[in-house]
Parts: C-alpha cells; structure tokens; sequence
C-alpha cells in the first residue's frame, strides 16, 4: 500500500489538471442548444447567466449575485404561443456571477422571435431540392447596460444545432461536425454586444438517422436471415442426393 501511494497522488494531480484544463470545450456565458427535427419542431435549451439574459436580451432579471431568483418569473419570459417551457433549473453560480438554464419546446422554430429572448433572432426552415434548410440570423438584440458584473472580455456565446439526420451543407467555422450531426457556432460576447451579425446555415436529409439506421439494421438482418435459410437448404438438399 506504502508504494501505491505516490501512483495515486499522481493520478489525483492528474485529475485535478484535467478539470482545469476544462477538457468538455469552451464555457459559455450565453449558450442556446437548439435541437431541430425534421418536421420544423424544435427543443431549445438556454444556459446563461442571469448578466448576459439581461445585456443580450433586456429582460428584467436581477443581476446581483446575492439577489433572490424568482424562476417562475423566468419561466414567464419565455412561455407564451405555442412555446410551452418544461423546466427551469436551479441557479448555480460561476465566476462570481448567477447562471440558469431553461428547457423549452415549440412546434414550429419559425415562432420563437415572438417571445422576448429570441427577439434578436430570424428563422427559417425550408424544404430544398430533396433536403430541408434550417437558417437562423442573430442580430442585436434589445442591449441593456448591466454595469460591471466581472466580465473579462473573454466570455463567449454559443450556438450548439444538434442535426437530425445527414448533414449535407453547413456553414459552421472550421467544417468540424461533432458526434455526427452537431454544429456549432461562438462570438465573443464584445461583438454579440455590439450587434455583429451570426449567422447559422445548415441543409440535412428529411430522414432522421435513427429511421435511417434501424432501416439499414433490419435490412441487414433480413439479408442474413435469408443467407443462412439458403445455407440450410443447401445443406439439405445435398444430403438428400447423397442418401439418394
């Protein structure tokens, strides 16, 4: 046990480095993951903290570190139409500063501009050729002075689409698709301030990858199945004749 014990001081080192080191990807101040489907229905999740809610979007929300959060209030500023939220979490804190998320679905994309958080937002989901175009424009957004809040100037927002089927065209920076079918596209905070426009394009297949996927699987299964009842029938027939 006395030798082991310098190999797991190493390997706690090790551990500790890595979480550091922030191995997951960048962490945003303001972050929309936007799951799209293939019928123009979408699920939106927003991680923020409560500064950039307020600076990007000009919502009344409490930017003090120590002031209450009313999370139905929340829920209020995103809810409305046919934008129906299903969860508003806790807030937790980083770098000194408040952070929520909020969960929300709608069955058409092309409606969230509507509600106050997306104002800032263009949408469009159209058919193309034999594909379906989903295009999404930032722009500046209803910008409040927040006053200082401890930004360094390094925060970052992000836009993550998760895709759900084949990707034929996107304009994500660096072409990177990660996982197989999820983009994603970052500004720093300074520009999304100023109103430098993000945009967001990406063509994809009408049909989803798990239809898609479960076809190819019982296609395979079915071929297999047919090779081995004609291996069973080879084998025998030529007893037959043998015997015969």
């Amino acid at each position: 046990m006395n030798r082991l014990r310098p190999y797991g001081l190493v390997l706690v080192l090790l551990v500790l480095g890595t979480a550091c080191a922030r191995p997951f990807g960048p962490v945003y101040e303001y972050e929309e993951e936007v799951y799209i489907d293939v019928d123009g229905s979408a699920t939106v999740i927003v991680n923020a903290s409560m500064a950039a809610l307020a600076a990007l979007h000009g919502l009344d929300v409490p930017v003090d570190p120590d002031a209450f959060i009313d999370r139905d209030a929340i829920r209020a500023l995103y809810e409305g139409g046919q934008v129906n939220v299903t969860r508003v979490s806790r807030p937790w804190r980083r770098e000194g500063r408040r952070f929520i998320q909020v969960r929300l679905e709608t069955p058409d994309v092309r409606t969230l501009p509507a509600l106050q958080p997306f104002a800032w937002a263009e949408y469009a989901f159209t058919r193309k050729d034999d594909g379906l175009e989903y295009v999404q424009v930032l722009r500046r957004g209803a910008v409040t002075d927040v006053g200082d809040v401890g930004w360094s100037g390094n925060e970052l927002v992000g836009i993550r689409l998760h895709v759900p089927s084949r990707i034929t065209f996107h304009n994500a920076p660096g072409g990177q698709i990660e996982r197989g079918n999820i983009l994603t596209w970052q500004q720093p905070l300074e520009r999304r301030l100023a109103g430098e426009p993000l945009r967001i394009e990406v063509t994809f297949a009408q049909q989803r990858i798990l239809v898609l996927t479960v076809t190819l699987f019982l296609a395979a299964m079915a071929a297999a199945a047919l090779t081995v009842g004609g291996l069973i029938w080879w084998v025998v027939r030529t007893g037959r004749r043998r015997r015969a």
